[in-house]
């Protein structure tokens, strides 16, 4: 079970971005995450730019930078997607979910075939680089690709290409999360499903469900989580973004979570806190995503605190950090001031997700040794 947070005084409001207003065993990779008494801003993003990282929600088409992007659309004129980077800024700018998701499949439609893949996916990585990520967990959407005509043998022959090349020119371990896009019903599920069983490309690991959950019951993926689950893969599902505890609930229930994407709304119910708590089941908090997307309407108000304060094992992502103006790093910078935390805490809230990615024992010791001596000789 994760340890609770102490707290102290409230601390001064980050800059965001230009555009924004299983059973874990290894109880050695648990560790407190402690407030900052002292110590400048400064000094604490110094760390966090230099700290080995693991990353476990972080969408693979979302990760594309304005560069890319704007590479993708202007060998695409037909797109709508400006060409110019800087008009980006402009196009990212989210009314609410429902317009996020509208310029997110925009940007989808960018990726037209295995070579559009393939780039994409090295330049993820690269900039996974940059960051100090050792290990990433890579939500995929076979379907959007596929559905605009991409052969699934050569998506996945494209991603898995990029990963091997990351891995070996990089030092970014990339590993998949394939996904069900839920507001394209069933035949997504069907198709997302096919392919992850079939194909089984060498890095998948996980099994997700993402878009809208308004309107979108979790009940009826169960079949194909079921299929997915008996395969070998873990069920991580998106629930509690945009809807209340309940989705949570159903995640749990009928997908047979082991993870959860965002989990926003869980401290709505204590019940839920608490069983989440008890089962040290991760969330996969994304702080400025839910305020680009009006899942959460301040950081003021958004309930990283109360998770904490409730003992859950607590992972910070960057979800779509391109399109929302942010990266890894600044969401580690967005946490600790949230929540208080000096260095030694920062490292901790690192080794969560160590904790709670789905790389091997061995793997996730070599990851959490690294961190571990990464703070000692800051601290030295």
């Amino acid at each position: 079970m994760a340890l609770p947070l102490s707290r102290g005084p409230a601390l001064a409001r980050p800059a965001l971005g230009r555009r924004l207003g299983a059973a874990y065993d290894d109880e050695r990779l648990r560790t407190p995450l402690r407030h900052c008494p002292g110590g400048t801003l400064s000094d604490l993003d110094a760390f966090i730019a230099g700290l080995p990282k693991a990353e476990l929600h972080v969408h693979h088409v979302g990760s594309a930078s304005p560069r890319i992007v704007a590479e993708l659309a202007a060998r695409h004129p037909d797109s709508a997607v400006p060409t110019d980077p800087e008009a980006l800024a402009d196009f990212f700018t989210f009314r609410d979910f429902a317009h996020f998701i509208q310029v997110y499949l925009s940007v989808v439609d960018l990726i037209r075939d295995a070579a559009d893949v393939r780039l994409l996916t090295y330049e993820v990585a690269r900039d996974m680089a940059r960051q100090n990520i050792r290990y990433a967990e890579l939500t995929v959407t076979p379907f959007s690709s596929t559905s605009r005509g991409i052969p699934d043998a050569a998506f996945v022959e494209a991603i898995e290409d990029a990963r091997k090349a990351a891995e070996a020119e990089l030092g970014v371990v990339l590993r998949w999360c394939f996904d069900i896009p839920g507001e394209a019903g069933l035949a997504a599920a069907e198709e997302t499903t096919r392919i992850a069983c079939e194909l089984q490309p060498e890095g998948l690991v996980s099994f997700g469900l993402g878009g809208p959950e308004v309107g979108v019951p979790r009940g009826q993926f169960t079949p194909y989580f079921d299929r997915a689950i008996a395969a070998g893969l873990h069920s991580v599902p998106h629930a509690g973004e945009t809807t209340g505890p309940q989705t949570i609930w159903d995640a749990l229930h009928e997908l047979r979570a082991e993870r959860v994407g965002h989990g926003t709304s869980a401290v709505q119910d204590p019940k839920l806190l608490a069983h989440l708590a008890e089962h040290a089941i991760p969330l996969e908090v994304c702080p400025t995503s839910n305020i680009a997307t009006r899942a959460v309407r301040t950081l003021d108000e958004h309930p990283i605190k109360e998770m904490a304060d409730a003992g859950l094992l607590l992972t910070v992502n960057s979800d779509d950090p391109p399109m929302f103006g942010t990266d890894l790093n600044t969401e580690y910078g967005v946490a600790a001031r949230l929540l208080g935390l000096d260095t030694d805490g920062v490292a901790a809230l690192a080794k969560n997700a160590v904790t709670a990615s789905f790389m091997d024992a061995p793997a996730k010791a070599r990851l959490a040794a690294e961190i571990d001596a990464y703070a000692a000789a800051q601290r030295a």
